[in-house]
């Protein structure tokens, strides 16, 4: 798998951070998947699910939101509760980040570490930039740039421990 100068740059934090977890906490999911409610049938469900398929243990509020759980106590217990976040930027997710909602509270709790890498698809870092200067400072993978399936794989590559 091939990585840009900046993709290392930013990643080698999460690996050193996913690794010290991993020894400390080993009961913790793997990802906490951040996304816009109109995407969690579309790319977010395709992100989940290539991440599953590749043995990351991914907490997805799709699956992981039970009937009649309360939804902000069991995200919360999910950011907690998992290793990195990812952050899935969309035009969907752009237009919810002004208001203030979910998708906000959540992006606030993974921006307090150095656990967080964005997901860029069907946008840009520019667009990203007009809606938050902090979380597009940071370094991510691209859609753009590679196809859903390989970033998914360098997720992977970076979450999964070895046992």
């Amino acid at each position: 798998m091939w990585y840009t100068p900046e993709q290392v740059q930013s990643l080698t934090p999460v690996r050193e951070n996913v690794e010290n977890l991993a020894s400390s906490q080993p009961d913790l999911r793997d990802v906490f998947l951040c996304h816009a409610w109109d995407d969690r049938q579309g790319s977010a469900k395709e992100l989940h699910d290539l991440l599953e398929a590749r043995g990351v243990r991914v907490w997805f509020s799709e699956k992981d939101l039970g009937l009649g759980v309360p939804m902000m106590r069991a995200i919360d217990k999910g950011l907690v509760n998992s290793r990195v976040g990812i952050v899935l930027v969309t035009p969907a997710m752009l237009r919810r980040l002004p208001a203030e909602g979910i998708a906000d509270k959540e992006l606030s709790a993974l921006l307090r570490r150095e656990r967080l890498v964005p997901v860029v698809h069907g946008t840009t870092y520019e667009e990203l930039e007009q809606v938050s200067l902090l979380l597009a400072s940071r370094a991510g993978l691209s859609t753009a740039e590679e196809s859903m399936a390989e970033v998914a794989a360098k997720i992977a590559e970076l979450v999964v421990t070895q046992s």
